[in-house]
């Protein structure tokens, strides 16, 4: 690394560079084809770039400014001379919250997320940097990551996992002073299991990543940490061990004392039992120890689907909890009052559900949306025997998405021009989105078709890969978007390919649709995304169902599938679409983050009123579908609602163009979407409303706690 750019490793190292557009456009700089092949990730760009090209960029004047401005913006971030939380709460950013979560979707060149669990959970990090709260995370170390997705001619899934060189990935082991491994032992009780850990920088936030494949353990428990949501019930009782004793563990060894811990959602609820075991170790009452572990404890619930909470056959748990080292000798004496705080119905009778244990060893939960909140008070109101519905103590804090790693750098541009320099700095605050409507028609259009127009040659750059890696066949070069109209309005679904969420709602009346997608003088198009779970066969053959529609010569080629959805396509389909599409069967939405991400780009919603768009709809910023979700006609009578929507308002609308061929009518939408979306469902928002209501009770009831 020549002297004059020798801090770029350095910068590689810390995800700040993936919401800070300077760096990751100086980085495309140095080599851009190799940044793409790449894909966007520096660690591997300064592995393999060629020496020389080095040379020159350092005897570049221009590149040398270019790092000098970068660097200079990071030094500042990391340093922290603008930290929110010391300035407002000063008590609070001298407390460590540590962050449990089974997944995290940081950015695309680190993949360790299945979908919107896990990239919140990065928004979260990321943000917490921005605000200087100080969170360390705890997550998994999968050198498999989450599977790339390929779709075969008939539509069939395929799943291929690809081992992470994580030697060119931004991680580091954590090692002692003295550079050998730290690692934690667990008991099992037929072996000993080790735990090691990596370590990532996001900005000021620290990540540590739990890893099971290591020597000297069974080539089984190897396989422990390997791959995302893998293996049976057995294996998925191991991996929250892992991610809640090891987790707790871990941070012990490092010697992070934190002062909060934060659950999110019931995968971390053994973090919370392993911090009972060491207050029964201490001496402490049984009694005493559970308020103590609750006092300092926030639990985020997601899943409003009792379903979709884990739950075990007590004596798989029993084979472990009982056997597992020490567990044995401090837990023994109450191991029954412990089972009955995790006991709840299941499908097969009475079962240890994280869920049910999580709610009852945390003093501070939140649902992550209102309509959640109702939804989570009404499910879990038996564990609170004799409660009114309204007064079951799960609070609401709405999801949002975190601004600069979603916006895009031409909205971003039309802001400072027209909004504010400082913007990001304030984008949270109402007041300032006022001035949305100065922006002149004319620029706001231009932002929008350029978005567009960078989407359609995304999509065209991905089928021209597809051809040239596996040779697909025509049909499937239409089903993949080749044939995508730039001057259609254009709809984006991608969602996970859950049931739930309906992917096939707007296909249900096919003659109909036909009817809107080729209107001569009105076309409409769509794009669908997602991935289907590997067991979920039903979530597959939904897929399958929209390829096929995608692949119909019939929809003349204005159905289009976007293969191996990941962090990088959502940004080009959130900011590049027209309209979001968004039908989940009410109330099974706990939140959705994926529609905040496109009304911050100027993208209006169409949704049902569930989760998050329950809150945002009724201000000119989208439009609204849907009723009684139990009603047994509930999906013909939604999709003839949508049907009607677009037929009737949305689509005349968006053609209804001036002289000028200006939509000046739907422009009025498109600024009601930037306004009411931007500041609202952002997670500055979502994390100041954390701190206030649950990060800092939590610090005062852990410290009051711990009183004799």
């Amino acid at each position: 690394m020549p002297t004059a750019l020798e801090r770029l490793p350095e910068l590689a190292q810390n995800l700040w560079w993936s919401w800070h557009a300077e760096a990751r456009d100086f980085f495309r700089a140095l080599d851009e084809t190799l940044w793409r092949e790449a894909r966007h990730n520096p660690v591997r760009l300064l592995h393999e770039i060629a020496a020389e090209r080095l040379v020159l960029a350092a005897a570049d004047p221009e590149i040398l400014r270019r790092y000098e401005t970068v660097m200079k913006a990071f030094d500042a971030a990391i340093r922290g001379e603008r930290n929110w939380c010391a300035e407002r709460h000063p008590a609070v950013s001298g407390c460590t919250l540590a962050f449990f979560s089974a997944e995290y979707g940081i950015h695309n060149s680190l993949p360790l997320y299945a979908g919107g669990l896990g990239v919140l959970a990065g928004d979260i990090t990321k943000e917490a940097s921005d605000l200087g709260i100080p969170l360390v995370g705890i997550g998994f170390m999968y050198p498999q990551g989450y599977f790339r997705q390929y779709v075969n001619p008939e539509g069939r899934q395929e799943e291929v996992y690809e081992q992470i060189d994580r030697g060119q990935v931004p991680v580091a082991p954590v090692t002692t002073a003295d550079g050998k491994p730290i690692r934690v032992t667990l008991t099992l009780p037929d072996r000993m299991l080790q735990v090691a850990a990596w370590k990532v920088l996001i900005g000021r936030s620290v990540l540590y990543l739990l890893d099971t494949d290591l020597d000297g353990n069974a080539p089984w428990d190897r396989e422990l940490t390997g791959r995302l949501y893998g293996g049976d019930q057995s294996a998925r009782f191991l991996q929250e061990i892992v991610l809640g004793v090891g987790g707790v563990r871990m941070l012990r060894a490092l010697g992070v004392k934190p002062t909060v811990w934060h659950g999110n959602e019931g995968h971390t609820a053994l973090m919370m039992v392993e911090r009972l075991r060491e207050r029964l170790r201490a001496g402490v009452a049984f009694d005493r120890a559970v308020e103590e572990v609750r006092a300092s404890t926030i639990f985020t619930t997601h899943t409003p689907v009792p379903a979709g909470n884990d739950a075990f056959p007590f004596p798989l748990v029993e084979n472990y909890v009982s056997r597992l080292g020490e567990y044995g000798a401090a837990i023994d004496a109450y191991r029954e009052r412990l089972y009955s705080m995790a006991t709840h119905p299941a499908a097969w009778g009475p079962a240890f559900n994280m869920t049910a244990l999580a709610l009852r060893l945390s003093g501070h939960v939140n649902a992550v949306s209102r309509k959640h909140g109702e939804v989570a008070r009404a499910m879990w109101q038996d564990l609170w025997p004799g409660l009114p519905v309204d007064q079951v103590p799960i609070a609401s804090i709405t999801n949002g998405v975190h601004v600069p790693t979603w916006v895009a750098v031409d909205i971003d541009r039309l802001h400072k021009h027209h909004v504010a320099q400082d913007w990001v700095e304030r984008h949270d605050d109402p007041a300032i989105w006022e001035r949305v409507s100065a922006i002149p028609d004319e620029a706001l259009w231009e932002v929008r078709r350029r978005l567009k127009g960078g989407l359609f040659r995304f999509l065209r750059d991905r089928v021209r890969q597809r051809w040239a890696a596996s040779h697909a066949d025509p049909g499937q070069a239409v089903a993949f978007g080749s044939l995508l109209d730039p001057g259609a309005l254009t709809i984006g679904f991608a969602r996970r390919f859950a049931t739930y969420k309906r992917a096939g709602l707007i296909l249900r009346d096919p003659a109909r649709l036909h009817a809107i997608l080729t209107n001569e003088r009105r076309p409409v198009q769509i794009i669908f995304a997602g991935k289907a779970h590997p067991a979920d066969e039903q979530g597959k053959e939904i897929l399958q169902s929209v390829y096929r529609a995608a692949r119909d010569p019939a929809a003349a080629g204005r159905v289009a599938f976007l293969e191996d959805y990941d962090m990088h396509a959502a940004h080009w389909v959130t900011q590049g679409v027209d309209l979001w599409l968004n039908n989940p069967r009410a109330p099974q939405e706990a939140s959705g983050t994926s529609g905040m991400k496109a009304g911050i780009n100027g993208v209006p919603s169409v949704s049902i009123l569930d989760g998050w768009w329950a809150e945002a709809a009724g201000r000119g910023n989208g439009w609204a579908f849907g009723g009684d979700a139990e009603a047994p006609d509930a999906d013909a009578r939604d999709a003839a609602e949508l049907y009607r929507l677009l037929e009737e308002t949305i689509v005349p609308l968006y053609y209804d163009r001036d002289s000028g061929d200006i939509p000046r009518g739907w422009l009025e939408v498109v600024r009601q979407a930037i306004r009411t979306v931007t500041p609202a469902f952002s997670a500055r928002r979502m994390m100041k409303e954390y701190v206030e209501v649950m990060y800092i009770p939590a610090a005062l009831g852990a410290i009051g706690s711990t009183k004799p």
